[in-house]
């Protein structure tokens, strides 16, 4: 099958005021920023980055088929004369300006996910969701920020039905940046937690940075706010104050437009009755957790005012899994005695997805003799305010009865010293060091939940784990 057409050499050049040289195909397949992954047909943006400069890899890049490449101006000389490239002043302006011209050109419903905690979970279930209704593009990964949001947007093709974009920070100011770029018609706040606490110096200011993405909604866009959130009346102005006049709610809260009702929690799965706005909806959830059963009505309010099918939607949450490092679940063969099952949720953390995993543990139900064990490593940029955050982890793993506890960096020795020395089950600098006593413990019918930062590691002891006990039974962590 002949790959689609992503843009033309000329509206590239014309995007980007660039200048060009050599011989350029009419037809470009795809964007890519990495010479790795390039794929033959694709456009090669050489983005400076803050390790490597992508002009090092021009040439490998254009070898592996790339079509052309992007390069700075003041980069020219270092590649033949008739090498096809796009020239521009700045590579990554270059990129934001094409950004612009594919929202331009896009006549699709754009939806737009932010929040302290849930966004790629959310991010994902939409893509699902809206994928099984038409033709739909969204990030990849968590391509959230300074780069990923406008290369996700250069990729996105003008006939997409629906676009999802995910929108990070961690400084006051990125998010009004993305969301000038990518203007959509539905803007959600999944919730404002204490995160970021580095950077900001209340949970009222985070909140406030999540706001922006109010700042360039199209006219008559629509919010879509959890309810329950602490912060859901600021939000709430900072929307109005942007002109913004619908504004849906989700959570428990009786007035919400989108109401859990109830939702009966099983260790893989959650079953949720809702209505949506007065619409009574039951549907199973394939991702466990009350937590993801919430960001569920989020989904599900936000595609209705995109326009989709809702109880198609609903249907189709039972067939989201859980992206890669965000509470996939696999199994350890443990020998000849049995199985265990490992929780992988080491992408990142925060206070509050963290104490959402631990409510995940709790309630995952063990093998006979197994146990509940969470590996946990720091959760970064929280300030001062760190130490207490950590220790105060200690109340949900006696709440969700886990019975043995990792911990593994200096911020989460604050959770060691609060845990009861029966739950104390090991603690190291680093993940690297915790790695060895992780794998010896395990036994047949554990359940092993890893959670940290994401500068914490921990994706070393589920690469660890999967190493010493290899599983054929393992389940996919590819996200649907």
């Amino acid at each position: 099958m002949t790959t689609p057409c992503l843009w033309t050499s000329d509206a590239m050049a014309t995007a980007m005021g660039a200048a060009t040289s050599g011989a350029l195909p009419d037809c470009i397949t795809g964007i890519s920023i990495d010479s790795r992954t390039v794929q033959p047909g694709e456009a090669y943006f050489a983005i400076k980055g803050d390790v490597h400069d992508g002009h090092a890899f021009v040439g490998a890049a254009l070898a592996a088929g790339a079509a052309l490449a992007v390069v700075a101006c003041d980069q020219r000389d270092q590649f033949a004369a008739d090498a096809p490239l796009l020239i521009v002043d700045d590579v990554l302006d270059g990129l934001r300006d094409l950004a612009r011209a594919a929202r331009a050109r896009l006549a699709g419903r754009v939806i737009a996910v932010t929040g302290s905690v849930g966004k790629t979970s959310t991010k994902e279930a939409l893509r699902a969701v809206f994928a099984a209704q038409g033709e739909t593009h969204a990030s990849v990964a968590s391509f959230n920020n300074h780069w990923g949001v406008p290369l996700t947007l250069a990729r996105c093709p003008a006939s997409a039905r629906y676009a999802v974009f995910e929108i990070g920070m961690n400084h006051a100011g990125e998010i009004e940046k993305l969301v000038e770029m990518v203007r959509p018609h539905v803007a959600i706040i999944t919730t404002v937690e204490p995160v970021h606490l580095e950077f900001f110096d209340s949970v009222e200011g985070i909140a406030d940075a999540k706001a922006e993405i109010f700042c360039a909604m199209e006219p008559g866009g629509a919010a879509v706010l959890n309810r329950d959130n602490p912060h859901f009346e600021r939000l709430c102005r900072r929307a109005r104050e942007r002109g913004i006049e619908r504004i849906v709610t989700f959570g428990s809260d009786v007035a919400a437009d989108a109401r859990l009702i109830d939702v009966a929690l099983h260790p893989d799965c959650s079953a949720v009755r809702a209505e949506i706005n007065g619409l009574p909806v039951t549907y199973k959830l394939a991702i466990p957790g009350r937590h993801q059963a919430m960001n569920s009505l989020a989904v599900l309010a936000a595609a209705e005012l995109a326009g989709a099918d809702l109880a198609l939607a609903a249907l189709t949450l039972s067939q989201v899994a859980p992206a890669s490092g965000r509470g996939v679940r696999k199994t350890l063969e443990i020998g000849s005695s049995g199985e265990a099952t490992l929780i992988d949720e080491s992408y990142n953390a925060n206070p509050a997805s963290m104490a959402a995993a631990l409510s995940v543990l709790g309630a995952a139900t063990p093998g006979a003799h197994g146990r509940r064990i969470a590996v946990l490593g720091d959760m970064l940029e929280l300030g001062p305010s760190s130490p207490e955050l950590h220790s105060g982890l200690a109340a949900s793993v006696a709440a969700n009865a886990v019975d043995m506890v990792f911990c593994c960096g200096p911020m989460m020795r604050h959770l060691w010293d609060a845990l009861s020395p029966g739950r104390q089950a090991g603690y190291a600098d680093s993940s690297a060091a915790l790695e060895s006593q992780v794998v010896a413990a395990i036994r047949a019918g554990d359940v092993i939940m890893v959670k940290g930062s994401l500068g914490s590691r921990m994706k070393t002891i589920v690469a660890a784990l999967e190493k010493h006990y290899p599983s054929s039974a393992a389940s996919s962590d590819v996200a649907v």
